[in-house]
């Protein structure tokens, strides 16, 4: 089933669509998917509290803001997650995360 998950705009920052890949050797952004879904590859176990804590974590890091600032919005058990990020625009993430892709 397609996501349909897209990075854009919001009131007061912007979302993205992430799958994650959880018990990786290292956290790491792995690539954009056509559909404009962040891939990542965590370390943490898969348990979803686990795998959510350890998301919003590296995803806080990435991009260079407080971990209060980023939320899981939908897919808590999923893999496939709608994450928000406060206090940054589209475009910001979108580069951050191009910057960290590979690293």
């Amino acid at each position: 089933m397609p996501r349909s998950y897209f990075l854009h705009q919001g009131q007061r920052g912007s979302a993205l669509a992430v799958h994650v890949t959880p018990g990786a050797s290292r956290n790491e952004i792995i690539s954009l998917l056509d559909d404009g879904t962040i891939k990542v590859n965590l370390a943490s176990d898969p348990a979803d509290e686990a795998m959510n804590i350890e998301l919003v974590s590296f995803l806080a890091e990435v991009l260079g803001v407080p971990k209060t600032c980023v939320e899981v919005v939908a897919g808590e058990n999923s893999r496939d997650k709608l994450i928000s990020v406060l206090d940054m625009d589209a475009e910001t993430v979108h580069q951050r995360i191009l910057a960290k892709m590979g690293q």
